[in-house]
C-alpha cells in the first residue's frame, strides 16, 4: 500500500483567483463525513469476527483486498460494502454463516445509511460564497442513487449547476466532463480529499487541483500525490473554509 505524500505548498503562496472559475467538487469526505461511518462498521465487524488466528490488522488487510475485488465486479456503494463483509466473513470463518450471523453482518452496513448528513466544518458557510462567484459541479464517484440521496439530504443541491457520478474518477472521466460542459482546463479545478480519485487523475487530465486533507480518507484512496505540471496549480488546504481565501 502506498503512503500519502503531501506536497509542500503553502497557502500564502497562492493568490485569490478571479471569479468565473469552474470548480468540480467531490462529495464524500470533502463536503460531508462519510468514511468514519464505514470505519466504525469495520471495527464492529472485526470485533464480531473475533478471529483466533489472524490479528485485527491482518483481518483488515484481508478485507481491503476483498473490497478491491468487489469494487471491480460490482462498483461502489453500500450493497458492495455489505457483499465484501459477508465474503470476508465466509473466507475467514471456520464455520458457515447462519441466518443469524448473516443478519448481524448486514446490520453493520445498514448502520451507515442511518446516519444524518454531517457537513464538514466551513461547508455550509463557504459553499454559497463559492457558488456566487464560480460555476460549481459536483463530481463524485459511487452509487448514483445513494449519492443523489445524500446530496438531497445535505441541503446543498441548489448550489450546483450539475452533478456527475462516474463509475471511476480517472483522467478519461475528467476529460469527458470538460468536453461535456465545454470547460477550459486553465480555469477548471478539481477539489477533494482523495489523492487517487480527486488529485492525481485531474492533474493528468490537465486541470488545477485543490487537495483538502481529511484525517479519515479511505485507505483504498491513499496514493502518492503527483507534482503539478508547468502552468498547473496544486493547492493544499487543511479545511474546506480555506477555499474562501483563494476563490
Amino acid at each position: 500500500m502506498k503512503a500519502i505524500c503531501y506536497p509542500k505548498k503553502m497557502m500564502s503562496g497562492f493568490p485569490r483567483f478571479d471569479a468565473g472559475q469552474t470548480l468540480l467538487l467531490d462529495a464524500d469526505d470533502t463536503l460531508w463525513e462519510n468514511n468514519i461511518y464505514f470505519e466504525r462498521a469495520i471495527t464492529a465487524f472485526i470485533s464480531y469476527l473475533n478471529h483466533h488466528t489472524y490479528t485485527r490488522e491482518e483481518v483488515r488487510a484481508f478485507l481491503n483486498e476483498v473490497e478491491s475485488e468487489t469494487i471491480r465486479e460490482r462498483g461502489y456503494g453500500l450493497a458492495s460494502f455489505r457483499h465484501s463483509l459477508v465474503a470476508c466473513f465466509e473466507r475467514l470463518s471456520a464455520e458457515p454463516i447462519t441466518p443469524e450471523k448473516h443478519e448481524r453482518i448486514v446490520s453493520f452496513s445498514r448502520s451507515i445509511s442511518e446516519h444524518e448528513i454531517e457537513l464538514l466544518p466551513g461547508v455550509a458557510e463557504v459553499l454559497p460564497v463559492l457558488a456566487s462567484r464560480h460555476c460549481l459541479i459536483l463530481m463524485t464517484k459511487g452509487n448514483e442513487i445513494e449519492q443523489m440521496d445524500k446530496l438531497s439530504r445535505s441541503g446543498l443541491a441548489h448550489h450546483f449547476k450539475s452533478v456527475e457520478v462516474p463509475r471511476e474518477k480517472n483522467p478519461d472521466a475528467y476529460c469527458g466532463v470538460c468536453q461535456k460542459y465545454e470547460l477550459k482546463p486553465h480555469t477548471t479545478w478539481m477539489i477533494g480529499n482523495s489523492p487517487k480519485s480527486d488529485i492525481n487523475p485531474a492533474l493528468a487530465a490537465g486541470l488545477h487541483t485543490v487537495f483538502i486533507h481529511h484525517s479519515y480518507t479511505w485507505v483504498l484512496e491513499h496514493e502518492v500525490v503527483d507534482a503539478a505540471r508547468n502552468g498547473q496549480h496544486l493547492l493544499e488546504l487543511t479545511s474546506f473554509d480555506q477555499l474562501g481565501m483563494h476563490f
